[in-house]
């Protein structure tokens, strides 16, 4: 109650203040308006109450020194009233232009013994009133208090408007014949036919920039800040009282949440964008000269290289749309003019979309990086999947104290999180924090595939959503047997390939000669064929990318003792477990082969100590399984699931750990928004090779 009561004592106190400094402002003008030796332009009737002795106006230096004076003063008791940015901008501003609008319409009243409708009609269409409005509102918008805590959703508000803003000045310039331009409506007469030459594009670039103000990006609110405080300036001096209204508030409004605009660009990307735009603006000035040069015939001058820059300078702003050429003739004097326009707007789409587009990703791994990430994982990795995050395609991202960590790939924008985090439970919290906050600043957006149940509180508690994605086949050693009639078709491919003379080698890299290596290379690139190094978030991308202890081999030997398959397991001592990064075989084994191979390494597994082996993931296998009670929408999920048969290896996987009897663990892909999904589904498929966006990595050891 306390803290209520100071709160509407300090508004108490300066709501009088504020309209006192209101008050003085106009009395100030009065003072030294008439007497004050400025040049430069003058504001019609910034004195009414002076209109019969002819000393209405005043100079415009003279007023913006007023009522900057007045907006300072009266922004610092909006912050002594604590009052927040926003509120106080429109706040003052309001209440600026109500007191103007009201002064100034009883002033002409009295002055002209005109009707009140009248008086205040003309009151309405003054400059001095929504100049010192806009003033006030700046002022408001720059001293106000900075509202502290999540992240607003003001950013997507604000876009909204300066998109509809675009849209308006497109729409305007596709339909003259129903309503003019609306920069053109604004702007003063002299520049008249490049205002209409420019209203299209600029509600281009104002549409453009809502994308990069949806992202909370600086570099849209400073473009777009400059537009609309230009566009109020136009509307003013053309006296346009709703225009001037419109795009002021919008300015303000997006000077007043600045905070929420803190992204910042990639700081690498000014010398590209910068000699992009070069180039482009070159070949544009080359492609007038030579079409010029080329149609030299339909100009009334000679082709001269001022005259080739003054032509296309002309076109390119527009200007040859609106008034014709001047100097051009012909069916020239039409599509030459066009073409430039077309050629400055996607030059100018282009520089603005790369002046926006999120920062650019460099992979990097440096040594002591990677020895800190395996060693992290060898304490740490308690998920069966925490090894695959060693890969050499993956940056990582640790925590401050460096005890936590996770992997990353930026594909299309979509910083992709290979797996949970790894460290100790009290780190994930400020780790997760730190790399959201890190993607965001980038302008990315963020994923995370196969995220366990374990931690999807903390993914939830971070504005992040989770996706059911398949299952993981865990085989529990110490259950797993040979006997009994459910698992008899398996028994009988591993008496069979034992019978046939197969037999087993298990390994760690360590313990394979150079030759054998060789041989198991030989089998992975037969398997392999043509087709890229498949996987991301569950496998490995090269077969000794853990050497020593790290990775075991399960190795099949044909009768003749040459390896004809194997299964390539990367060791989770946190968690005592085994987990199946690889399984590549020659076409020619016998059937079983591979059961045979999953039967002698949980064997082995169980032998030594470890209590899981993870197989594979077996994607949507709730949806999948032949057993599961679905309802009508996930029955029409399955039927297109199993449309993609031929694509991908869906209850191929699925009926194929089902063998084991393994036990599911669920797996999620974890998101921001679900408009994100369809650029995750991508990103996820390319960082997986399936899709040739990104280039495959050379595997090596």
């Amino acid at each position: 109650m306390r803290r209520g009561a100071l709160a509407v004592g300090r508004v108490a106190v300066a709501a009088p203040l504020m309209l006192a400094v209101a008050a003085a402002a106009t009395g100030w003008l009065y003072v030294i308006g008439p007497h004050a030796p400025l040049p430069g332009r003058r504001i019609g009737d910034g004195l009414p109450l002076d209109e019969l002795s002819k000393r209405a106006s005043v100079p415009l230096l003279a007023f913006l020194g007023v009522w900057v004076l007045a907006a300072l003063l009266l922004g610092l008791l909006a912050r002594f009233a604590r009052i927040e940015r926003l509120t106080a901008a429109l706040l003052l501003a309001l209440g600026v232009g109500a007191w103007g609008y009201l002064a100034t319409g009883v002033s002409i009243l009295v002055i002209r013994q005109i009707p009140a409708d009248a008086a205040f009609h003309a009151a309405s269409r003054l400059h001095a009133v929504y100049l010192a409005a806009a003033l006030a509102g700046l002022g408001g918008a720059l001293l106000g208090r900075a509202r502290v805590g999540s992240r607003s959703r003001w950013p997507l508000l604000l876009a909204a408007f300066v998109a509809v803003a675009g849209g308006l000045d497109v729409l305007d310039a596709i339909l003259p014949v129903h309503r003019t331009s609306l920069l053109e409506r604004l702007a003063p007469a002299a520049v008249h036919p490049l205002a209409a030459a420019l209203a299209a594009p600029i509600g281009v670039v104002l549409m453009l920039l809502a994308r990069g103000l949806v992202r909370r990006k600086r570099r849209a609110w400073r473009i777009a800040v400059a537009l609309l405080l230009g566009s109020t300036t136009l509307h003013i001096f053309h006296g346009m009282a709703s225009g001037a209204i419109a795009t002021g508030l919008l300015a303000i409004a997006l000077v007043a949440r600045r905070q929420d605009f803190s992204a910042a660009g990639d700081p690498t990307s000014q010398p590209r964008v910068f000699i992009r735009a070069a180039l482009l603006v070159i070949g544009i000035y080359a492609y007038g000269a030579a079409a010029l040069w080329v149609n030299r015939l339909v100009a009334d001058r000679p082709f001269t290289l001022p005259f080739s820059l003054s032509e296309t300078s002309r076109a390119l702003v527009g200007l040859s749309l609106v008034q014709g050429g001047r100097h051009l003739s012909g069916d020239f004097a039409v599509w030459f003019p066009a073409s430039v326009v077309i050629l400055g707007l996607v030059a100018a789409v282009v520089v603005l979309a790369a002046w926006l587009a999120p920062w650019r990703y460099r992979l990097r791994q440096e040594a002591r990086e990677r020895e800190l990430a395996h060693a992290l994982v060898s304490t740490y990795g308690e998920d069966t999947l925490a090894p695959f995050a060693l890969r050499a395609d993956k940056s990582y991202f640790f925590s401050e104290s460096e005890r936590a960590f996770l992997a990353y790939r930026v594909v299309g924008g979509v910083a992709i999180v290979s797996g949970d985090p790894i460290g100790p439970a009290d780190e994930l919290e400020a780790l997760l924090a730190r790399f959201v906050e890190f993607v965001r600043a980038r302008d990315w957006r963020i994923a995370i595939l196969g995220a366990s149940d374990r931690w999807l509180q903390l993914y939830r508690s971070h504005g992040l959503q989770a996706l059911y994605h398949g299952d993981e086949a865990v085989v529990e050693t110490a259950r797993f047997s040979l006997d009994g009639r459910a698992i008899r078709k398996v028994r009988q491919s591993v008496h069979r390939l034992e019978r046939g003379g197969y037999s087993v080698l298990v390994a760690t890299p360590a313990g394979l000669s150079d030759a054998l290596r060789d041989e198991l290379e030989a089998v992975a690139r037969a398997w392999r064929g043509d087709a890229p190094e498949r996987g991301f978030a569950m496998a490995l991308d090269a077969l000794f990318r853990l050497d020593g202890d790290d990775a075991v081999f399960v190795i099949g030997r044909g009768p003749d003792g040459a390896a004809e398959g194997f299964l390539h397991f990367a060791v989770t001592p946190a968690c005592k477990a085994l987990s199946l990064s690889t399984m590549p075989r020659l076409r020619s084994v016998p059937n079983g082969f591979t059961e045979w191979l999953v039967c002698a390494a949980v064997e082995w597994a169980r032998d030594n100590g470890y209590e899981k082996v993870s197989l594979n993931f077996a994607p949507f296998a709730a949806l999948l399984g032949p057993e599961a009670e679905l309802s009508p929408a996930q029955r029409l999920q399955r039927r297109a699931l199993m449309g993609l048969k031929g694509h991908f290896q869906l209850d191929n996987l699925l009926l194929f750990n089902r063998k084991f009897f393994p036990y599911w663990q669920p797996r999620f892909v974890v998101y921001e928004r679900r408009l994100d999904l369809p650029r995750v589904g991508i990103a996820a498929l390319a960082a997986e090779s399936y899709l040739p966006f990104q280039k495959p990595r050379k595997a090596t050891a």
